[in-house]
Formats: C-alpha cells, structure tokens, sequence
C-alpha cells in the first residue's frame, strides 16, 4: 500500500527502508500498517537521512502505542518522552574512565526493570563520533534462544528470573535517591523464556543489564546458567552492526531483540535521541 522500498541486511534481522512519507506529525495511516508489518518481520529497522522535527519523532514512537519516559535517562528540555542520550560525555575525563565507560557496557533490552518493559524504540542521531566508531549492534533473541540445544531448552523452561533497575544503573543514582528508586522501581521476576505477542515466537528474555539471578537456584547454579544464556547473545550469526549516519534512525522492536552501543569515540562525543514505546508484561 505504500512505495517502501524495503532492503533485507541479512539472513537474520534488520532491514534499511527508503522513501519514508512522513507528515508535519509522522506517518499516515497505511504507512503506519506497513511500518508494524515490517518491525514484525525484520524486528530492527533503519533509515537514512531522515531530519524528524520533535513532532514527527514522536509520532512515528506512537504508530506502535503510547510513549514512556525513563526514571533515571535525561531528556530533552520540554520533551519528557525524548531521552537525551549523550555517551560518555560528562562521564568520561582520561584515558581510564574511558576504559570504565568500555567495561561497563553490555547486551541488552530496555528497561526490563519495569513490570511491562518497553515494547520498542525509535532512536535518531543527533552528534555522531567520527566516521567508523559508535556503531550500535542488535541481536535476534528468537534466534539466541533457537540456538540453544534441547536439553539446556527443557532446563530453563517455565524459569523466571529477576530484573532490577539497580544492578545496571545503581552507580548512576545518587545514594540519597537509590532507597527511593527500589521502591519505586522493585525488582521484577520475568520469564527466562518468553512469547512475543505478535508472531508468537519463543524468545530468550534474559539481559546483562538487568537480569540479576535466574530464580528458584542456589547462587551458583544461577550464575552459572545465567552466563550460559547471555554468551548466546555473543554469537555473530546472530546480530546485524549499524553505522550512524547523519538522521539516521532506528526503530527496533525490543521483545524480540538486544542491542549494544559500541563505546569507541572518546573523546569525541555522541548524542542521541530516543522515544521508547510503552509495553505489556512478558508471559
């Protein structure tokens, strides 16, 4: 119904759309349909050169539902729902807090912390690094748990695990603010394995971010299956690499994907924008 000229990357996920109509609010209607087509079928989506105002940024976030906020990610003054992602900038002062900033990154969904984490994004490049450097990185989670032989399939099956707010941005609260963040934001116990909604796959919900023990296992055997899983998102058959472009833009669906943000570009600095969709609860 539309003139989408639409560009597999791979075998896996991912694919590059062209010829984006966009109105002074965002998509019109038939377009918006082929946009929640083709997240279904690719689960990340890119596009190049596309200047959003606000306005149109917000818009194309609401052809999948409404919008959330971040309880501890800046945004843009007078935008509550556009998170201000700037790097390391503010946080990285030498050669080794470079290092640190590196250390701490990692593969994950958002805001899995949250009781119904966010069903996806639409991130745009506002100040990129130089050319080759803070590229970001998704990977299939359908296909990481697909990966899995059976017995190590049968072993997780029915597990839940715990996500807490803290264990990835607890160094970045203030501790006067920490006690009132748990409260506010308690940890969550969410299937190892989940359904996606949509095309009903099977779907490895685990995450370096959030996920802090596999529950209903002694601490041992927790960590142990726990980094069994995570090591499945590693695997390079499994991920598709973006390099920013000037407006380029990706929306991904984060039920069904993880992503990693390469931090190569100290000292330079990278800013984004991110609008995050609201979600429902993994089952």
């Amino acid at each position: 119904m539309t003139n989408l000229i639409v560009e597999p990357c791979g075998p896996v996920l991912g694919a590059e759309v062209k010829g984006l109509p966009l109105g002074p609010d965002g998509p019109d209607p038939a377009t918006a349909a082929t946009l929640r087509a083709l997240l279904n079928t690719y689960k990340v989506l890119f596009f190049r050169d596309l200047d959003l105002s606000h306005a149109q940024h917000l818009g194309l976030g609401r052809v999948w539902g409404d919008l959330e906020g971040h309880p501890v990610i800046a945004h843009v003054p007078g935008h509550p729902e556009i998170l201000d992602i700037r790097g390391s900038e503010g946080r990285v002062a030498d050669a080794d807090g470079d290092r640190a900033f590196r250390a701490a990154d990692k593969w994950h969904a958002d805001v899995t912390f949250r009781a119904a984490p966010s069903m996806g994004a639409v991130l745009r490049a506002r100040e990129l690094a130089p050319p080759g450097s803070g590229d970001t990185l998704w990977v299939d989670a359908a296909a990481a748990y697909d990966g899995l032989d059976d017995a190590v399939k049968a072993r997780i099956e029915g597990l839940t695990a715990t996500h807490d707010l803290l264990h990835d941005f607890g160094d970045r609260i203030a501790p006067d603010r920490r006690a009132r963040m748990a409260a506010e934001f308690p940890p969550q116990h969410h299937p190892v394995v989940r359904t996606h909604p949509e095309p009903g796959a099977r779907v490895l919900f685990v995450n370096s971010s959030f996920t802090s023990r596999i529950d209903g296992l002694v601490e041992a055997e927790s960590r142990e299956l726990l980094r069994r899983l995570l090591a499945r998102f590693r695997v390079p058959e499994y991920q598709h690499r973006f390099r920013w472009t000037p407006n380029a833009v990706a929306i991904w669906d984060n039920r069904a994907t993880q992503h990693y943000p390469v931090a190569d570009y100290w000292p330079a600095k990278r800013r984004m924008e991110r609008v995050t969709i609201r979600g429902d609860r993994p089952v």
